[in-house]
């Protein structure tokens, strides 16, 4: 299989016009769902932020937890679970179908290989669009996040944008940004694993593509976070910021 992978590789002619389908499928295909989950996501942990920290940290704390914990967890996860379920299942029916109906087995016959036709296109696609997705989700968690903290405390956009700053480094986003990408990989390879099982049916075979995906995505979630420095910058604290570690004091 490797080696196959490696032919087909050479064959950009056939692979390069399906990447682009391919990752028109994945990203506007997506989008407006990746968006709807991340911005629930931060509007919820704005809230229960306020809500659990209140009368015990300053408010600007707030918009620490919401933009390490949309950018660094949720976001990324959020999104790969999502997409596991919208695009793993859909390629574990589209190549389930075609093995069935061996238009695998006629691609075969005439030559053709499967990976430049059915795989690499996939793969190179997700590798694409789930970083830029990620990015996205990320911005609107964290918007969401803002509003929603504006609404029910009393910080005003300094705030958070101090609290948003207080352990933020560049290399948190980078990181999750590298690690976002070997989910496509996940989601593809598990599908074409589950595809030789036209036994289970059609419906058993995506549900089980889900599933197996999602372990995989949140085993190797396991793999240890950058530790978050203990130095802060230190910006110019905001009035009510102020008022919230006078009366603490």
């Amino acid at each position: 299989m490797i080696a196959e992978v490696f032919r087909a590789i050479g064959e950009w002619r056939i692979w390069l016009p399906r990447t682009m389908d391919e990752a028109r499928n994945i990203g506007a295909g997506s989008l407006f769902i990746v968006l709807l989950v991340s911005a629930f996501a931060g509007a919820v942990t704005a809230l229960q932020t306020g809500y659990q920290f209140q009368g015990n940290l300053p408010y600007y704390v707030v918009g620490t937890l919401v933009v390490e914990s949309i950018v660094l967890e949720l976001g990324p996860v959020l999104t790969a679970l999502v997409l596991a379920g919208r695009i793993g299942a859909r390629y574990a029916a589209e190549l389930g179908t075609m093995r069935v109906t061996e238009q695998i087995d006629a691609l075969e016959s005439l030559g053709r290989s499967p990976m430049s036709h059915l795989i690499i296109p996939r793969v190179l696609a997700g590798l694409v669009m789930i970083p830029i997705l990620t990015i996205f989700a990320n911005a609107i968690g964290v918007m969401a996040g803002w509003w929603s903290a504006k609404q029910v405390l009393p910080i005003g956009n300094a705030d958070f944008t101090y609290g948003a700053q207080m352990f933020w480094r560049p290399f948190d986003a980078y990181f999750r940004l590298v690690t976002a990408r070997r989910n496509p990989c996940l989601i593809i390879l598990t599908a074409s694993a589950l595809i030789g099982r036209p036994d289970w049916g059609f419906l058993a075979v995506t549900a089980w593509t889900v599933l197996t995906t999602s372990i995989c995505i949140g085993a190797a979630r396991q793999a240890p976070s950058p530790v978050i420095s203990s130095a802060p910058p230190s910006p110019k604290v905001s009035a009510t910021a102020s008022t919230c570690l006078a009366s603490r004091t």
